[in-house]
């Protein structure tokens, strides 16, 4: 196998062929996942996502690196990591919400502090939502990180209604507060294609992977929320495909990854754009 994806997009795309509304089949997706690992863009890949409902199901012998979403109660998910774990899979990470729109993510942050004390091997993503308390979740979060915690946020951009589309303005105040404490974050939802496009058959306006990513790297470099937007606003490839570009032998900063029913579909995309260079085994 030849590695011939560029350091910045290492690891970028979970695969979520088990996650709605696919309707794959534990094994086919570990199967598929497995034959994705064999191949020349294997670099491109995080983990695959594994639903914590999904534990009551046997999993197959074949280890594969997963993630834990956690669709269950937060006590559940201890024991849906070591029937991973006891399977062969190395667990990389769990995802799970602390509360819902309009809710105060407080309590659910705490329940996901008990976990992350109670493994130390685990990194810990919390789905905050963009909505009121968000700003003090991202405090406590940082507090937490600062004392040893492998925790970090993660962030819905998309789902079944326009309000749950974060505009390009609202994205560009997250990614600059994550850049103030120094937090990796996560996406999921929406991230259909790599630049910013409206769907035709739903007429919502989706966030692009590559515009998170060159938002990213502008805030990093000290962009303030309004030039982050212009970013997270672009529908044209050339000024999201040139700092990409210019940092493609560079780790990818703040922007850890997002999920992707077909992981192929970004690396079509990103060939297309020439960022990443096609091959074969």
């Amino acid at each position: 196998m030849s590695t011939m994806v560029p350091k910045l997009f290492a690891g970028l795309v979970d695969d979520a062929s088990l996650l709605p509304p696919s309707r794959t089949s534990l094994p086919e997706a570990v199967a598929k996942h497995s034959e994705h690992r064999g191949a020349w863009f294997a670099a491109l890949l995080g983990p695959l996502l594994v639903p914590a409902s999904s534990m009551s199901i046997e999993l197959p012998a074949r280890a594969v690196p997963v993630a834990l979403v956690g669709d269950v109660p937060v006590s559940a998910l201890p024991i849906a990591v070591e029937k991973l774990r006891a399977a062969g899979a190395a667990v990389l990470h769990v995802e799970a919400p602390v509360a819902r729109r309009g809710e105060d993510p407080q309590p659910g942050l705490g329940d996901l502090h008990a976990l992350a004390g109670h493994d130390e091997d685990l990194q810990v993503y919390a789905e905050i939502p963009l909505s009121w308390g968000l700003l003090d979740a991202l405090d406590t979060v940082a507090e937490w990180r600062s004392a040893g915690l492998r925790v970090a946020p993660k962030f819905r951009v998309g789902g079944l209604a326009a309000e749950l589309f974060p505009t390009p303005v609202e994205l560009a105040a997250v990614i600059c507060a994550c850049r103030d404490r120094e937090l990796p974050f996560r996406l999921a939802a929406g991230l259909r294609h790599a630049i910013r496009h409206t769907d035709p058959e739903t007429g919502f306006t989706h966030h692009g992977f590559l515009n998170v990513l060159a938002a990213s790297i502008a805030a990093v470099d000290g962009a303030e929320v309004a030039e982050v937007a212009e970013v997270l606003a672009a529908t044209h490839p050339l000024p999201l495909v040139e700092p990409c570009r210019a940092r493609r032998d560079t780790a990818r900063p703040m922007f850890v990854g997002f999920g992707a029913v077909g992981v192929v579909e970004p690396l079509t995309e990103l060939i297309r754009l020439g960022l990443v260079i096609g091959g074969s085994d």
